[in-house]
């Protein structure tokens, strides 16, 4: 499934936002709009997008919570960002508060062979460079 920039910008938030929230709270619409910049209308619709593409469980005035495939997604990106980070910094000699801006740009359009490569070539960083 090829999914666009700002679905892939919507579970990665939405999956940042759960890990700061107590288990049984959901993502707030109000939360999503604030941390992305965007009215809280945009977020209802793309909401009910990534409910209907199975990515997110969602119901209005409760919050949104990521689906296991939403959650796979969201990670996949965020292994993306943090692999192009260390490469921007370990190899093309970017300091460290250029990469993230680079990295976020480039996140979206890496191919998995291109991530095994940057992977290998990095000797397969476990951890967040940060």
């Amino acid at each position: 499934m090829s999914l666009s920039q700002s679905v892939e910008d919507y579970l990665k938030t939405i999956y940042k936002l759960e890990s700061e929230l107590p288990e049984d709270k959901g993502v707030s619409t109000s939360m999503l709009a604030e941390e992305l910049g965007v009215a809280s209308a945009s977020v209802t619709n793309m909401l009910k997008r990534l409910s209907g593409l199975k990515l997110v469980e969602y119901e209005s005035y409760h919050g949104t919570r990521l689906t296991e495939a939403g959650e796979k997604i969201a990670l996949e990106i965020i292994r993306h960002h943090r692999l192009l980070e260390l490469y921007l910094k370990e190899i093309l000699g970017y300091s460290w508060d250029e990469v993230h801006d680079e990295a976020e740009q480039l996140e979206h359009h890496i191919s998995e062979q291109f991530e095994d490569k940057i992977d290998e070539l990095l000797n397969y960083p476990t951890h967040d460079p940060h």
